[in-house]
């Protein structure tokens, strides 16, 4: 699939698949970010994307982040729009620092991962009730 992408910083690399079963690219740091103890910051990735119709742009913090860097994602994921690609949409991505001292992301770092997936929109049909049994709550399954 052809994607067209924009880098705000020409000397960085494109995102790329690291391996030839990789289904993420990943995400490279376009400056150096600081992001104090317990704070959240956003961290520029350096693209805009122009994601296909039909399909959204899933960003994932890389599984290491949280022991190498001591950074976590608040919000889980980001979701990226197909029409999130104006001149200054830039994807950010969002993390937050769960150590007791500063982080730095370097520039030209990865730190998060993008996935292109296939969405459907919903076509609501409500209804006063549904006919099945309820199975239980949260975590009702154990």
């Amino acid at each position: 699939m052809q994607i067209s992408i924009q880098r705000i910083d020409q000397s960085l690399p494109l995102p790329r698949h690291e391996t030839g079963g990789s289904v993420g690219f990943d995400l490279i740091t376009r400056v150096d970010t600081l992001i104090e103890p317990g704070q959240i910051g956003l961290v520029p990735s350096n693209v805009i994307v122009q994601v296909p119709k039909g399909h959204a742009l899933l960003v994932l913090p890389r599984s290491s982040l949280p022991r190498k860097k001591g950074l976590v994602c608040p919000h889980s994921l980001g979701v990226i729009d197909e029409d999130y690609h104006g001149p200054e949409d830039e994807i950010f991505v969002q993390v937050q620092n769960i150590t007791s001292n500063p982080v730095v992301i370097k520039r030209g770092e990865r730190i998060a991962q993008g996935l292109i997936v296939k969405v459907e929109k919903a076509d609501w049909a409500e209804v006063a009730t549904h006919s099945t049994q309820s199975r239980g709550g949260f975590g009702s399954t154990g």
